[in-house]
């Protein structure tokens, strides 16, 4: 076979993508540490378990429906109607890469949209209907979504929307679709008291929450430089940057903010606010100056440590802080786009016009995300039910979902089953953080 310029760039980009892809799917096992580090020992299978069934049951859903709906074709602005289970002529498309490494990149942002809300309901929600939830994101969710923002027959695309690798489209649906489903199902037994008060339901192992978002931070190098497509782009190495910058300040303000308020700087606080800084630059990693990525990281890193409280005392009960972190960082960095972007951005003379335009298409994608699960979970509540009982939940979601422990040899030691276990946040500081 005779190598030509034109197959040599091709095969860059379809490894560049694949890899991509590759680190992106890893990002699951960063979602599944950390929501498993924020819960308690008791439901801590559970969760990995859920995280588990988006890689299987989502991608499944999206290779049947969600990819058609996603990117198929379509005059009206709304959802795509053809290429169902990957069939039928694609070149309306426009790749420079075969489809099917085009599909895996996108299967792994659809797993990625569900798994958010899997840490919203963990330690309550039973195990089929959330099974129901997953296929139903990743099929129908999330595709029509990114139809509207990422299709270039979306109606978001044809007015300009920025959103380059998904603030809106993956974490802002997803931060409020987990806002929908926590209100549906209601907080865990013994989060609030009939006084009004908000109880502390510590997690078991904040190291393992710890390690989880460093392997989502490391998989993040695929989900925004590899949205490029092609490994020829020379952005992608300031788009790394950018991404690595509005990380680090997000964690550095949320750490330093809960040192000062409270004597203590906040393990949980560090960890939700490194990544809601990742989300907040998502969207505009490759359209914005790594000084503006610092600014919008650091914002993002205050608004979670603002927001983590506020749907407490909502009495929306998120064991994780997706709400916060996805929903809260992911409109804020779309819309920061609009200010910051370098190319139309309020700051750079570009006026008011992507502003709006950001605005809108944030809102819109939220509303769709909110009201599409609001409606899932209430139907499924009414029809097979969405909850474990207060007594399955008392014995934990991994003996009663799924007969087994996480932590079988906790039967064999006594003086493990009487120590203490640690906090989402040192004791101290998370009692400080509710009297607020």
């Amino acid at each position: 076979m005779e190598l030509s310029i034109h197959s040599l760039a091709t095969g860059i980009d379809t490894v560049w993508v694949l890899l991509c892809a590759a680190l992106v799917f890893l990002m699951e096992g960063g979602f599944a540490a950390l929501e498993a580090g924020f819960v308690r020992s008791k439901n801590a299978l559970n969760i990995i378990m859920k995280v588990l069934m988006d890689c299987t049951v989502g991608i499944l859903g999206y290779f049947a429906l969600g990819f058609a709906l996603m990117y198929g074709i379509d005059k009206a602005g709304i959802i795509g109607w053809s290429g169902f289970f990957l069939k039928g002529d694609m070149e309306y498309l426009g790749l420079k890469i075969p489809v099917y490494a085009y599909w895996l990149f996108q299967a792994a942002f659809a797993i990625a949209m569900a798994t958010i809300v899997s840490g919203a309901v963990a330690e309550r929600m039973k195990f089929m209907p959330y099974l129901v939830f997953s296929l139903v994101a990743t099929a129908a969710i999330y595709p029509i979504a990114g139809h509207w923002v990422w299709s270039s027959g979306g109606w978001l695309y044809k007015l300009g929307m920025l959103d380059f690798a998904g603030s809106a489209v993956v974490h802002s649906l997803g931060g409020w679709a987990s806002l929908a489903a926590v209100l549906v199902l209601g907080p865990r037994t013994g989060k609030f008291g009939k006084d009004g008060s908000i109880h502390v339901l510590p997690g078991h192992n904040l190291p393992l929450a710890a390690l989880g978002a460093f392997l989502l931070w490391f998989g993040w190098f695929g989900f925004n430089p590899g949205s490029t497509l092609s490994g020829l782009d020379m952005n992608i190495a300031r788009i790394a940057v950018n991404t690595n910058l509005s990380a680090a300040a997000g964690g550095t303000i949320a750490a330093i903010y809960t040192a000062v308020k409270w004597g203590k700087a906040d393990p949980s606080m560090a960890i939700n606010g490194a990544l809601g800084g990742l989300v907040a630059i998502t969207a505009g990693c490759a359209f914005v100056e790594p000084i503006s990525a610092i600014v919008m990281g650091g914002i993002a890193g205050m608004l979670v440590v603002f927001a983590v409280p506020f749907f407490d005392r909502l009495r929306a009960d998120d064991p994780v802080g997706a709400i916060a972190v996805h929903g809260v960082c992911g409109t804020f960095g779309t819309i920061a786009v609009g200010v910051f972007a370098e190319n139309g951005g309020l700051l750079y003379g570009g006026g008011f016009g992507l502003l709006g335009v950001q605005t809108l298409g944030v809102v819109a994608v939220s509303v769709w995300g909110f009201a599409a699960t609001y409606a899932l979970f209430a139907f499924l509540k009414a029809t097979i039910g969405i909850r474990v009982s207060v007594e399955e939940e008392i014995e934990g979601l991994d003996m009663s979902e799924h007969g087994i422990t996480a932590y079988n040899d906790l039967e064999c030691n006594p003086l493990a089953a009487i120590s203490p276990v640690p906090s989402i946040g040192t004791l101290p500081v998370a009692k400080h953080r509710l009297a607020e």
